[in-house]
C-alpha cells in the first residue's frame, strides 16, 4: 500500500517559492485503479514524479508497504516494486522489443513469455519481437511496449503519466485495452494520471487535483457523475457566451 502524508513540493521563482503540490494525503491500497485528474498544471505530474523519486518532495513523507521511502532514490524504489511510465516513452535504437522486456524482468525471458506481455497489450508478438525501440515503431506502439515492459517487472506499483497523450484513437483503444487487462488480475496497484473519459471509467477512486491540493476524492460511481456535470455546465455556458 502507498501512503502520502502532507505531501508538499515548492520550487523558488526569483525571491518568492511557488508551491505546486501542497499538503496532499492520500492512500494507493493494494490491487486498486486510482485515476488522478484535474486541470494541466493543477500538480498532478508532478506528484506522479514525486512518487517515483524523480523529484524530491520539500515536505511530507511517502510510505510504501509501511517503509518511509521519502528520501529513497529511483533505483531503490523500483527494486522495491515501483515503477513509471512517461508521457513520451524513450526510444532505443539497437535495442530489440525482446531484449527490452527481458531488460524489465530482471533476467532472460523466453519467447513464450515475452509473447504473452505483448499480447496483452495488444501487439501481435511475433511482429514486434525483433523490432527496435526506435523511430520505426508509432507513438502508441512505443506506449504499449512500455506497458508490456511495466508488466514483466512484476510491479506492486506501477504509475502511468497521461498515457493517452499523443497517440491515435486506434492506439488508444488498445491502451484501454490493456489496462482491462492488467487489472483483470489484480495483482499490482495503479495510479494513473489522466483526463481521458473511457480510463476514469476503469477506475476505483478518482481523486481531482488543482493548484496543488486534492479538490475531491471517492469512488468512481461518486465521482464520475459529478466531472461529466461540470464539463456539461462550462459546455453550456460557452455555448450561452457565443
Amino acid at each position: 500500500m502507498l501512503e502520502i502524508k502532507n505531501l508538499s513540493f515548492t520550487v523558488e521563482n526569483g525571491n518568492t517559492e511557488t508551491g505546486i503540490v501542497n499538503d496532499i494525503s492520500m492512500t494507493v491500497p493494494d490491487g486498486r485503479l486510482i485515476v488522478i485528474t484535474g486541470p494541466n498544471g493543477g500538480g498532478k505530474s508532478t506528484l506522479a514524479r514525486l512518487i517515483m523519486g524523480i523529484e524530491k518532495p520539500t515536505g511530507g513523507q511517502i510510505i510504501f508497504n509501511n517503509e518511509d521511502i521519502t528520501n529513497l532514490s529511483i533505483s531503490e524504489r523500483a527494486k522495491k516494486g515501483i515503477g513509471y511510465a512517461f508521457q513520451q516513452p524513450p526510444r532505443f535504437k539497437g535495442l530489440t522489443v525482446r531484449r527490452l522486456l527481458s531488460l524489465a524482468h530482471g533476467s532472460e525471458l523466453p519467447e513464450d513469455r515475452c509473447c504473452s506481455y505483448l499480447t496483452k497489450v495488444g501487439l501481435c508478438s511475433q511482429d514486434y519481437l525483433n523490432r527496435e525501440v526506435d523511430s520505426s515503431l508509432s507513438g502508441g506502439e512505443v506506449k504499449r511496449i512500455e506497458i508490456a515492459t511495466l508488466m514483466a517487472r512484476e510491479l506492486l506499483l506501477a504509475i502511468y503519466d497521461e498515457p493517452e497523450a499523443g497517440i491515435d484513437l486506434w492506439s488508444f483503444t488498445m491502451l484501454v485495452d490493456s489496462f482491462k487487462s492488467m487489472m483483470a488480475d489484480r495483482k499490482e496497484s495503479v495510479v494513473i494520471i489522466s483526463h481521458q473519459e473511457r480510463i476514469m471509467k476503469l477506475a476505483d477512486e478518482i481523486i481531482i487535483i488543482a493548484d496543488g491540493k486534492i479538490r475531491a476524492q471517492g469512488s468512481r460511481d461518486e465521482i464520475f457523475p459529478k466531472l461529466m456535470g461540470e464539463f456539461d455546465n462550462a459546455c453550456k455556458f460557452r455555448e450561452q457566451s457565443v
